[in-house]
């Protein structure tokens, strides 16, 4: 059984990063466990998800429509809609981070250290 990193109690994930996660082994040359790994969760779990968004029980947020959203935003509601997408963005940055360095960390098991 792998060694995690983190000893931390039960974590509850966003639709999001789930989504993300799971499109994340969907690219060329990435594995369950590899990507599993590079973001400190259990392999079970990411293949969990891959069922999951495959049968549709997990979907990105898809209420995020300009359409819906009047012409005339307060300041308020600018600033609130303007820091939540810094936020996801920032989670999707770490996201990429944590998956570069699973890449540069196998290229390095590969290269015959």
């Amino acid at each position: 059984m792998p060694a995690y990193k983190n000893q931390k109690k039960t974590r509850q994930y966003t639709n999001e990063f789930k989504v993300r996660a799971v499109k994340l082994t969907h690219l060329s040359g990435a594995s369950v466990k590899g990507v599993a790994d590079s973001l400190d969760i259990h392999p079970f779990m990411l293949s969990r998800w891959r069922k999951e968004y495959r049968e549709g029980k997990i979907v990105a947020d898809k209420r995020k429509k300009v359409g819906k959203k009047p012409k005339t935003l307060s300041e308020n509601e600018r600033v609130r809609m303007l820091e939540k997408q810094v936020a996801d963005l920032k989670e999707e940055n770490d996201l990429l981070k944590k998956w570069q360095r699973f890449l540069a960390e196998e290229r390095k098991k590969g290269s015959g250290s």
